[in-house]
Formats: C-alpha cells, sequence, structure tokens
C-alpha cells in the first residue's frame, strides 16, 4: 500500500510542476477556476505532512496556516490579486516593501486588492510560493463553507458574525467577551478551545493581538467575494519574470561582482575553498576568540557561539574585529540575495581558534557565501565557476574545494543529528549525484550528536511531501538518510564545470554536511512545528569545525609539496 501511496505522490509531484510551470508560461490563472482546481487537486492528493488537516473540510489547519503565512507577506489574506514580479523598481515608488518573517523577499502591496511578490530566486521560489498560495486557498474556501450557509445568499452564521465583530473593533471587548468570542472561532475552525487560544496567542502580538481573527475573517470574505463572482481571485506572473527566470539574470550580476572584488584584492589567483553556509559559523570560529578576549583552551566552546548567537552586541563585536583583521564582506545588491565574505587566510592568525593545531601555512582563501534557494543553487555555482574576463584575459577560478553544509530534513534519526550525504538523489527525475566527501562518518563521533551517512534526496520542494513517499525512500533501496533542496543543483554545476567544461580542475574536493532541522516522518516535528532554536549551534559549529580542518589541512600539505 506505501509504494503504490508512493508512485502516486511522486506521479502528482511531478504534475503538479508540470501545471505550475505551464500557468507560468501563460501568464496567469484563477485559483478557482479550471487551472486553480486542477492544482488543489493535486495537492489534496500529495497531501503533503507540513499542512496537516488540510483534507479534512471540517478543520482549519493552525500550524500548516502559521508555516504559510511566515513564508508570505503581512495582509496577503486580504488580496484578491496577486501578481509575481522579478525586480521591477517598485521600491523606487512610494511603497513600503513587506518582508515576510521567514522568507527574504521585497513584496508590495499595490492597492487594497492587490499584493505583488518579488521573485529573485528562480522557479523553485516560484514553485514555493504557488504551494503555499494553493493551501491558502483551500483553507479560505475551507472557512467560506463553515462560515456562511450555501445559498443564493451566502448569509453569515452567527459564529462569523462575532468574528468580524471582533475585527472592525468598532466594541471593546473585555477579557470575558474576547474568551466567548474564541468560543465562537474554535467552533467555526473546528478545533479545540485549548488549540484555538494557543493559536491566537502564537499568531498575534501587542501591536496585533486579534490577528488570528482579522486573517480568518478576511481569508473566508476574499473567498467569499470569488463564490459570488463580485471580485474572482486571480494570480498574475509578469513578462519581466517571465523574461529573467531561467537565464541566470540575477546569478550572473552576482558572480561577476564576487570575481571583480577578488581581483581588486588580487586573491585571483590564489586557491580558493568556497563554502556555502550561513553568515555567522565560519567567522565565527576563525576571529571570535581574539575579538572577545576570550582564550582557546583544547575543547571547542559551543557555549560561547551560543552566547553569540543570543546577543546582537557580541555579534557586532566580531563582525567588526573580522572585517578590522581583513574579512571582505560583500552585501548583495544584484538581487539574488546572498550574501559573501571572503577570508584572506594568510592574514589570518590561527593561534586563539580551535585550528592552532592545523599549523596552517598556505595562502588559500576561503570565500562564505549564504543559503542558496532550491534551483537557484545551480544558477549561483555555475555563474561562479565560470572563467572570468578581465580587461581582454581571461582568468580560470582555482578552486581547491567547494563546501556545502546546510538544514535538512533527517528520516533516519532527529532535530539537531547530522547527515552525511553520499550522492544526491533529485526527487521526480532519473537524475542522481554520486560522489566522494571528504567528510565521513568518523569526522563526527560526538556523545550529544548522532550521525548518519547515504543518499539523500533533493527534492522540489519541502513542503510537498508525505510519508509515504519519505517511507518509501526510506525503506527501500535507496536508503535515503534525508531530503534537501539545493544538493543535486550544486553538485551538477560542480561535475559541468570541472568534468565536462573543464572550467575548474578536476582534482577539487567536495564536503556536504547538513543537520537535521526537522523530521517530516515524525508527528510534532515537521517544519512547522518550529524551528531549532539554539539547539541548532553545536551541530553548526561541529560541521563548521570539520570543514575548515579539512581546507586547512589541504593548505598545510600544498604548503609542504611546494618545499
Amino acid at each position: 500500500m506505501t509504494n503504490s501511496r508512493a508512485r502516486e505522490t511522486t506521479e502528482a509531484i511531478e504534475r503538479l510542476y508540470i501545471s505550475m510551470r505551464h500557468l507560468f508560461y501563460r501568464g496567469f490563472f484563477k485559483p478557482a477556476g479550471v487551472s486553480g482546481e486542477s492544482i488543489r487537486s493535486l495537492l489534496k492528493t500529495i497531501n503533503p505532512e507540513i499542512y496537516g488537516t488540510m483534507n479534512v473540510p471540517s478543520k482549519l489547519e493552525l500550524d500548516g496556516l502559521m508555516y504559510v503565512l511566515d513564508r508570505l507577506p503581512e495582509g496577503i489574506e486580504e488580496c484578491a490579486f496577486i501578481h509575481l514580479t522579478s525586480d521591477e523598481g517598485f521600491d523606487k515608488g512610494s511603497f513600503e516593501p513587506i518582508v515576510p518573517k521567514k522568507r527574504r523577499r521585497n513584496c508590495y502591496r499595490i492597492d487594497e486588492h492587490q499584493m505583488n511578490i518579488e521573485v529573485l530566486l528562480g522557479r523553485s521560489e516560484i514553485y514555493d510560493i504557488l504551494t503555499h498560495l494553493t493551501f491558502l486557498f483551500i483553507e479560505a474556501d475551507k472557512i467560506r463553507n463553515l462560515a456562511f450557509i450555501q445559498d443564493e445568499n451566502w448569509k453569515p452564521t452567527r459564529a462569523f458574525k462575532i468574528i468580524e465583530e471582533v475585527v472592525k473593533g468598532e466594541k471593546k471587548f473585555s477579557r470575558k467577551e474576547k474568551e466567548v468570542a474564541l468560543i465562537h472561532l474554535s467552533s467555526l475552525i473546528g478545533r479545540s478551545f485549548d488549540e484555538t487560544l494557543r493559536a491566537y496567542n502564537t499568531f498575534g502580538d501587542d501591536n496585533n493581538p486579534d490577528r488570528l481573527f482579522k486573517i480568518i475573517y478576511n481569508l473566508g470574505k476574499v473567498s467569499l467575494e470569488d463564490a459570488k463572482g463580485t471580485t474572482e481571485r486571480e494570480i498574475h506572473f509578469s513578462a519581466i519574470l517571465k523574461e529573467r527566470v531561467g537565464h541566470h539574470y540575477f546569478g550572473e550580476k552576482w558572480a561577476n561582482k564576487v570575481k571583480e572584488v577578488l581581483f581588486e584584492n588580487n586573491l585571483h589567483n590564489r586557491p580558493l575553498h568556497i563554502i556555502s553556509a550561513n553568515m555567522h559559523s565560519v567567522k565565527n570560529m576563525l576571529y571570535a576568540n581574539e575579538a572577545l578576549k576570550k582564550k582557546h583552551h583544547n575543547e571547542v566552546d559551543y557555549k560561547l557561539y551560543e552566547e553569540i548567537s543570543n546577543k546582537k552586541e557580541l555579534r557586532d563585536k566580531v563582525l567588526k574585529y573580522a572585517l578590522d583583521e581583513g574579512m571582505i564582506h560583500i552585501a548583495d545588491k544584484s538581487g539574488s540575495n546572498i550574501d559573501v565574505q571572503i577570508i584572506d587566510l594568510s592574514k589570518t592568525d590561527l593561534k586563539n581558534t580551535p585550528f592552532a593545531d592545523c599549523k596552517f601555512n598556505g595562502d588559500d582563501v576561503v570565500m562564505v557565501f549564504d543559503y542558496a534557494f532550491g534551483e537557484q543553487a545551480f544558477e549561483v555555482m555555475d555563474e561562479l565557476l565560470k572563467p572570468y574576463e578581465h580587461k581582454g584575459e581571461v582568468y580560470m577560478m582555482h578552486v581547491k574545494s567547494v563546501s556545502i553544509m546546510g538544514k535538512a530534513g533527517i528520516l533516519t534519526g532527529e532535530k539537531g543529528d547530522i547527515m552525511i550525504p553520499t550522492s544526491h538523489i533529485f526527487e521526480g527525475t532519473a537524475d542522481n549525484y554520486p560522489f566522494e566527501n571528504a567528510l565521513k562518518l568518523d569526522d563526527f563521533k560526538d556523545d550529544e550528536l548522532k550521525a548518519f551517512e547515504g543518499p539523500m534526496i533533493t527534492v522540489l520542494g519541502t513542503s510537498l511531501q508525505n510519508k509515504d513517499i519519505l517511507s518509501y525512500f526510506m525503506n527501500t533501496s535507496w536508503r535515503a538518510i534525508g531530503l534537501e533542496m539545493e544538493g543535486a543543483h550544486y553538485q551538477k554545476a560542480i561535475q559541468v564545470a570541472s568534468k565536462i567544461r573543464h572550467h575548474i580542475s578536476p582534482d577539487l574536493f567536495v564536503c556536504y554536511a547538513y543537520y537535521a532541522s526537522d523530521n517530516p516522518l515524525e508527528t510534532g516535528s515537521t517544519l512547522s512545528s518550529g524551528g531549532l532554536g539554539l539547539t541548532g549551534v553545536k551541530p553548526t559549529y561541529l560541521i563548521t569545525l570539520r570543514i575548515l580542518e579539512k581546507i586547512l589541512r589541504s593548505g598545510k600539505k600544498e604548503a609542504s609539496a611546494k618545499k
């Protein structure tokens, strides 16, 4: 049964992406029209774990709603018209950018009914947004069906009238009256009072305590207007977005800026180690002890890194020290949303760091760049590894290693555990990328953390996985240990550059490691249940430690060989 459900899910995921791509090139669709219904039907067939009770018509999915709204602009529930655009100069007008809580993208409220969302990260971002919007429309229509009597007049229920009263704010509610309103709300959305109260506190804050009421009211209201034909919901894709997607427009600008900075600082002919990671762990491991006047002893001080994660003044201090010591920071202006740090190891004093014993004496350069998103990983890596032309001369990139670290969903362990991939399998295709990982299971022997080694699935979207397909990948001969969104795209670019186009040396080494941000097979441990918090500090820094050790030891070997 699980295998047939897994096949059904795989087929639905493939069809969903083909449908989304078709609608993107068509330029628009109506969520309540034939195309919109087709996408909904496929999402319901997949029934992703992250969207919980989406398929239950009498229950609103609260955790999924929070997950989605954290990644979409505030106020989107009030808008019938959603336009996906490229960077088209809205910031030059008087529009105030709205940045979602958990996604770095600029959005603009154009008027009462329209929201524009800038898409800069390629197809994966478009699919991600459309998947979240489809879930939102399913929940909105569910609210409409629960809140209004379905006849020609669409008469509101008593519960919805009370919700409307809270939202309009014309009457001041006492605490008791607010609790009564919450009871009516819980009855309407098919949730217990306890669950509804918890969601009310989670969604709201001091500035907007009644946000949950407003979200449910507006979702239901916009859905009703669509059903009545008063204002039909529509999703549009701008002509400029259609023109730019797939053409590396932002990736090329980003990569050229990085190469320009390497050239300006006379670092373009040095051995280069590329690390895709966060913007703090490499910097903190190389500079924090000196910056904060903390003596490094034999053991890595993970408590220090926790403290830095918690306190902005410490983060600012480390950053200032790192910049004073020669670290170059490139704030992204290309639209790729990927910042870069460049560190000249020949100028970096390692005595008071966890790497004092490496006795490094090379002239290697480390380039750390922030996380890419899905297919964007191929775009930025492909452009970065291409030769650079300057004043009529062509310079090859002297890439010695590429390291990828990040968060992933684990199938065989728990949140906070570490995954060491031996290959990346691209979901929904026959594409697979085996490689020799310089990081091994033995590198991660630790009393507190577990580590797992094996194939990993590069998925088309983390919000599209269900238990059946994940169990299939884990329990069959695939023996997959986890899932993420960038690995296959990175490895594809590395293999193309090193083995086919010969842009870089085929002798480079690669390091891949991920820590588990969630376990999508475990109820209560999916991404919608919240992040890792400080639990992620140790795995993040342990992976960073091992990657930097490999880099520094390779530099030491090369320096010795030259002598």
